[in-house]
């Protein structure tokens, strides 16, 4: 893994300053960041936005499939300790949750799930004390799988971002772009097919519960700009698969790790990684729960219309999840 930076896109202080400001107006209008009329609020808002501001926020232009948006300052004080779960974040960091729905707002629509953390457009991640193994985003101590995010469901999000509060110990997030790998063509061919299905993660308690019959996915795609993947190695499973599908899927990762970039945010700092090029992990860490350990928020975007999904995803049942968008929440 090399630990060369993403490619960053540096806002002046002048445009910085345009978003917080707009953002603090839109919390103190509505109250809240998660009050149903700011959601509505925020096309209306993003339009007013200037077109500086919206040309840092084209989207993901280049194989590498993510960028880091630089620039903003959150005060480490004024955001209060890093909680020890996400139920227990109430309005900690709240300015910085409009931030990220006015970016999330002018890349696409912000989407959130009935299943996860309250159906809440922007989730908070934190270590949490007993989740430490686990392979969701409150884990600390084991490698985080590089995977898609929300890879079960053909509903995922086009476009993560991770908004940095706090990483004092420079943890750093990992990301692999599959244009950037080298498979042969046999197995391209081999990966193209769906062969093994992708099931939730312990973050959907709901839909694990799901009684319905998991749908085989293909891990790769091709799309009009070029090669896709839906991968969760960690929520795959291989009974049944072939030895030559097997051996092509453990290539994948390889070829995954081989060109991995190591990605320590800084405060302020907005990771946009597009979803259906780039997996995305974390380094193992070892937490102190004493309001100090790192924090990001995170949004999902859906892009409507991008013509990057197989069709026979429409078919999948989403294991009984359904995604809300902020405009009719």
């Amino acid at each position: 893994m090399t630990t060369c930076p993403a490619p960053v896109r540096a806002l002046d202080d002048a445009v910085a300053a345009e978003l917080t400001a707009t953002a603090a107006k839109v919390l103190a209008f509505h109250g809240s960041a998660t009050s149903p009329g700011l959601l509505t609020d925020l096309p209306v808002m993003g339009a007013q936005l200037s077109e500086e501001l919206r040309a840092e926020l084209r989207p993901v232009d280049t194989a590498d499939g993510l960028f880091v948006l630089r620039g903003l300052r959150p005060d480490d004080a004024g955001i209060g300790p890093t909680p020890g779960h996400w139920s227990s974040v109430g309005d900690a960091g709240a300015l910085w949750d409009v931030v990220l729905l006015l970016v999330s707002t002018l890349m696409g629509t912000p989407i959130a799930w009935d299943g996860q953390q309250d159906g809440r457009f922007v989730h908070n991640i934190v270590p949490s004390p007993g989740h430490e193994s686990e392979q969701t985003g409150a884990s600390s101590t084991v490698l985080l799988t590089p995977h898609t995010e929300d890879a079960f469901h053909p509903g995922r999000a086009h476009l993560l971002l991770l908004c940095c509060m706090r990483n004092h110990d420079r943890i750093a997030t990992t990301a692999a772009s599959v244009r950037r790998t080298a498979l042969a063509q046999a197995d391209l061919e081999r990966l193209k097919r769906p062969v093994a299905p992708i099931l939730p993660d312990d973050a959907y308690e709901q839909a694990r519960r799901f009684g319905g019959r998991p749908a085989p996915v293909p891990a790769l795609f091709d799309s009009p700009d070029g090669l896709t993947m839906r991968y969760d190695p960690a929520y795959t499973p291989l009974e049944g698969t072939d030895e030559a599908w097997r051996g092509a899927y453990r290539r994948l990762g390889q070829e995954l790790a081989r060109v991995s970039v190591a990605v320590s945010l800084e405060p302020g700092d907005v990771l946009v990684v597009d979803n259906d090029l780039v997996v995305h992990g974390r380094v193992p860490f070892r937490a102190r729960y004493d309001g100090t350990d790192r924090w990001l928020k995170r949004a999902s975007v859906r892009v409507e219309g991008r013509p990057t999904r197989p069709l026979a995803e429409h078919d999948e049942h989403g294991y009984g999840q359904a995604a809300l968008t902020a405009w009719d929440a």
